[in-house]
This record gives C-alpha cells, sequence and structure tokens, in this order.
C-alpha cells in the first residue's frame, strides 16, 4: 500500500491548473490572483498629516515659539501658499502638508491665541507625516499570482485603480454517492435504508476549498446507473464519489470508472480511516473514488481531494496548519496503518490539550463535529498523557 505521501505526490502529479477569468474586485474575494500586480500610483501621492494639528518648520520649533497662523487647510484641499520662516497652517488629518514645512505639531501641543499659536515643545521634522510613497512607489510589485485575495488586498488594488482582476477559475466538482442503502435528503429512509450524508459533506468541502459543487445525487449498486451518472460527471472539472471502491461484490465504483475510460492510478492508502481509495483521471480530469464510511469520506477528502482542489487553483499553500498538542488522556493507534483521530483542542499554559471526541469509529461523523484537528499517530503507537502528538488542523482555533 502507497503511504499517505507517496498517494498525494501523485494525485498532484496529475492536477493541472485551471484556466483564468476576470472578475469584479469585490467578487475575487478568496480567490486566487493570476496575475503580477505593479503599481502604476504612488501612494500616498504627496506628504500628509497624520494628526490635526499645524504644519510647521521643525527648525523653527522650541518650548514658547510663537508662530503666526498664515492659512488653513483640510483633507480634499490643497494648500493655497507655502509657510515661511515663524509661520504655521492649521491642518487637519490626512491633508496634503503645505510647501516648506516638514513637520506636524499636534493641537493639543499648542497653544492657540489668534493669530499666532505658542508651542509647549520642539518638534522633529518628519513628526506626524506621512511621506509621499510610504505605503507604495510606482513600479512596485505588489502582489505576486497565487496570493489567496482577502479583503487587505481588495483594498490594495482598489487603491491601485483596478475595478477588476485576474483569478483561477474555480474548480467545478461533481459529487456522486452511490448505495443501494441510501435515501437522499426528502426521502424518508425505508427499513433497510440509511440516510445520505455524504453528498452534503463532502459538497460542504469543496465549497470550502474553493470549489463549485454539483450534486449529482445518490445511485444504486447497479454498474450502468453509476456509469452513466460518471460520464454525466465527467463535465465537470472533477469526480469526487462516495462508496463502492472496496473489494466486494458490489464495489463497482473502479470497475464503472475504468468502463468509462479512466485511467486508475492508485487503490488503497495506508492509512485509516479510509483504506480503500481511488484515484485516476478521466482525459484530463481527476476522478476521486472515497470510501463510504461518512467519517473515512470526509478525512479523506481532507487529505487528498482538498489539496487538489487547491493546486488547481493555483494556490501555493495546499496542507492545512499543524500544531504540536500535550495528550490529554492516552492515545491509542492499535492497528498498524496510520491513524488519523478525530480530536478536540483546548489551550491551557500556553499549550494546545488533545482530548479525543469520543468513540472513532469511521461511521461516527458527530466525531467530525467535535473535531479542531487530526491526531497523526504511525501504526501501533501509544500516546501517554503528557506526551506530545501532532494534530493537523481542521478548523479555526479560538484562543
Amino acid at each position: 500500500m502507497l503511504s499517505v505521501e507517496e498517494a498525494l505526490a501523485q494525485i498532484l502529479a496529475k492536477v493541472r491548473p485551471l484556466p483564468t477569468e476576470r472578475v469584479d474586485l469585490v467578487a475575487s474575494l478568496g480567490r486566487v490572483l493570476a496575475e503580477t500586480v505593479r503599481s502604476t500610483r504612488v501612494i500616498p501621492p504627496w506628504p500628509n498629516s497624520s494628526m490635526d494639528g499645524y504644519a510647521v518648520r521643525a527648525s523653527d520649533t522650541h518650548p514658547g515659539a510663537a508662530l503666526t497662523v498664515v492659512g488653513r487647510v483640510v483633507a480634499g484641499a490643497v494648500p493655497d501658499r507655502p509657510i515661511g520662516t515663524g509661520e504655521a497652517m492649521r491642518i487637519f488629518t490626512g491633508a496634503p502638508l503645505p510647501g516648506g514645512a516638514d513637520a506636524v505639531v499636534p493641537q493639543e501641543d499648542v497653544e492657540a491665541t489668534e493669530p499666532c499659536v505658542t508651542l509647549r515643545a520642539a518638534t522633529e521634522r518628519g513628526a506626524y507625516v506621512r511621506p509621499a510613497g510610504e505605503d507604495v512607489r510606482a513600479g512596485d510589485l505588489v502582489l505576486e499570482p497565487g496570493t489567496v485575495i482577502g479583503p487587505a488586498e481588495i483594498g490594495l488594488l482598489a487603491t491601485l485603480g483596478h475595478a477588476q482582476v485576474e483569478v483561477s477559475r474555480r474548480p467545478r466538482v461533481a459529487v456522486l454517492s452511490t448505495g443501494s442503502e441510501l435515501a437522499d435528503l426528502g426521502v424518508e429512509p425505508g427499513p433497510a435504508q440509511i440516510p445520505n450524508s455524504n453528498s452534503y459533506s463532502l459538497m460542504a468541502q469543496v465549497m470550502e476549498a474553493g470549489g463549485i459543487a454539483i450534486n449529482l445525487g445518490v445511485v444504486p449498486d447497479r454498474l450502468e446507473v453509476i456509469g452513466e451518472r460518471i460520464r454525466r460527471g465527467a463535465e465537470a472539472d472533477v469526480l469526487v464519489s462516495s462508496a463502492g471502491v472496496s473489494v466486494g461484490d458490489l464495489d463497482l465504483v473502479r470497475e464503472a470508472l475504468a468502463a468509462a475510460g479512466a485511467e486508475l492510478h492508485l487503490w488503497k492508502v495506508n492509512m485509516r480511516p479510509g483504506k480503500p481509495i481511488t484515484f485516476g483521471t478521466l482525459g484530463h480530469r481527476p476522478v476521486f473514488g472515497l470510501p463510504g464510511n461518512p467519517v473515512s469520506a470526509m478525512v479523506t477528502f481532507e487529505l487528498f481531494v482538498r489539496p487538489a482542489l487547491l493546486a488547481a487553483q493555483g494556490r501555493r499553500r495546499l496542507n492545512r496548519p499543524r500544531v504540536h498538542a500535550i495528550a490529554a488522556e492516552r492515545i491509542a493507534n492499535r492497528g498498524s496503518r496510520r491513524a488519523y483521530l478525530r480530536v478536540s483542542l483546548e489551550e491551557r499554559d500556553g499549550r494546545w490539550r488533545a482530548r479525543l471526541t469520543g468513540d472513532q469509529g469511521s461511521g461516527i461523523l458527530r466525531s467530525m463535529v467535535a473535531a479542531d484537528g487530526l491526531a497523526v499517530l504511525q501504526g501501533d503507537t501509544m500516546v501517554d498523557v503528557g506526551s506530545e502528538l501532532e494534530v493537523i488542523l481542521i478548523r479555526e482555533l479560538s484562543r
């Protein structure tokens, strides 16, 4: 069996970047930048005041200095004259400095007596002045391809005059659940049926990874029906199915993929939950056959599908953050395969402490609901209380 790292390397080697598209600036939030952005502007374009106060020449300032106020400038206006020796100009936050001025004295540091202000102390050159180009200079490399666009990036792009931006297209991911025992949402399960959860948890994971989820629904364990749905899903950029990839008589997904023309590259990974996982390509489109148990499907999506979707969008960071935590209880992996155990994390004395979220059965979806991360344990391992273990974060932690 392949290791997790070997399987992921094989998967990523087959992933191709998606085409790019141009979108309105605000619509680019969370998308991956696909162009190099250089500034054509100087920001700020001129020295301006960071305080309400008085623009002065620093060389004129000393305790008790009386300066004549010769004008007033507000943000959005241009000073109507420079200042000379012994002069000051009333200025407001964001307003351009008048010629001759090289410092600002905050209004609370002067005593105003028309037509003069008296200073309480000397002021250094550059005090409370934002210099031209403090943020961005013309020609600066501002953003590089592969940058995930957040609110700050959007603000900076707007500052530079970009009403639209080139980003990687979001992957369209077709999600299929197989199994005659599944009753889809809105259908009351029959006597031998269980509710279909995989379609919905997997679609949510697709959307969280920046993709567009396409629901192919549920199909019974019949080769021709599975094959028809796979052919329909081949119109998407990626196909993700769950169940039907093990070795039972009704595990038909691998056969259906091969019949549809998919080239299968791997099967079975040395891990639990989720050993039976199939990956292949249909044309150049990645296709994943994930296990059917809800936790197994979600964990294998986290480890294999999510990085593939991020890579297709041009992201540079493909893996979830990892932390080192202290075991708050004995945590065992009694099998030979590497285990990914669901744990909750609590901060205490500056360290994260990990505790299992309860029973770790691959059908217990509540173990994922309560999980902050996946503790990684090698085969036949026992972690004692107080020992350190590695945890892959699957949600944002709050301290």
